[in-house]
């Protein structure tokens, strides 16, 4: 029987996790991060507006890939067999179909920019589409995850600035780490579904080393973190917003230290406030000077 138009329109709407924002704020904090250092302050207005709606638009449309790639696994894991795709509320071509219009608007999108991060949108379109395929065949889909998310940061410097400066592969590398961090303790969530269906993660992989392994990733994004900003001449603030970083850091190792799942879920969402962290930190550098200048 064919759902009615306000049924579907619910399933699309939980197929893309509209009411789950938390992925669009963790590819978000990072692109604010980048256009903020490569304008020195506040971007161009139509630079923010197509970030901040081409985020939203590609972590719905990662979703959508992401579903559809484990639609045959997603039944055997607690968390996810109620989505869309396993329950039939929601058509494989129906799938394929939105994922198509959401990659053309946030093309579109681009297309408003520059050469140079067009160019670079192709690479983030393959590393986003591949991703949920590297479940199947490596432990490490976490660093893809990373790589994919990290590509809006050169793609904003290359929008702002029309140049790539070495110091962005500081904060590309320190937002690679940081979402193997936060991506891990996601897939603690899920490691004995994982195990057997044969899911493969960094979770799957660390074992019971993973806290001590997601402590020393923790010091490496903030190390990579810290010569970013020296890089870049960011001062007092941002400084400050690492030592806030650490903190949390430090407050998500408590949560996850009996690998307890539902304490460890909880660690990931916190992850949201530690890019609001560092962009504020960033941002108060900039905007200090000319309060106060």
């Amino acid at each position: 029987m064919s759902q009615s138009s306000p049924g579907k329109a619910t399933a699309l709407l939980q197929l893309i996790r509209w009411d789950r924002p938390i992925g669009t704020l963790l590819l978000l904090w990072p692109t604010l991060w980048a256009l903020w250092i490569a304008a020195e302050g506040l971007p161009d207005l139509h630079l923010l507006v197509i970030f901040s709606v081409g985020t939203f638009l590609m972590r719905s449309a990662g979703c959508i890939i992401n579903d559809l790639a484990d639609r045959n696994f997603d039944g055997g894991v607690t968390r996810t067999r109620e989505r869309p795709l396993v329950t039939g509320r929601v058509s494989v071509n129906e799938a394929v179909g939105l994922f198509c219009v959401l990659c053309l608007l946030a093309f579109g999108l681009v297309l408003l920019t520059n050469r140079l991060t067009v160019m670079l949108s192709v690479p983030a379109l393959l590393l986003a589409s591949t991703y949920p395929f590297m479940k199947r065949y490596t432990h490490f889909p976490q660093i893809v995850l990373g790589l994919a998310f990290s590509c809006a940061i050169p793609m904003a410097f290359a929008a702002q600035r029309g140049e790539l400066p070495p110091a962005l592969w500081l904060l590309f590398t320190a937002n690679v780490l940081w979402t193997v961090v936060y991506d891990t303790k996601y897939a603690m969530v899920d490691r004995r579904d994982d195990l057997q269906v044969g899911i493969k993660s960094t979770a799957v992989l660390f074992g019971d080393a993973d806290r001590t392994i997601i402590a020393m990733l923790q010091l490496l994004c903030l190390a990579a973190l810290y010569l970013a900003g020296e890089r870049f001449g960011l001062g007092a603030c941002y400084n400050a917003s690492l030592l806030v970083t650490a903190g949390l850091f430090g407050y998500h190792l408590y949560l996850i230290r009996h690998q307890d799942e539902a304490a460890c879920f909880h660690a990931f969402l916190h992850n949201r406030w530690v890019g609001l962290t560092v962009f504020l930190g960033i941002a108060a550098d900039y905007a200090l000077p000319a309060l106060t200048g």
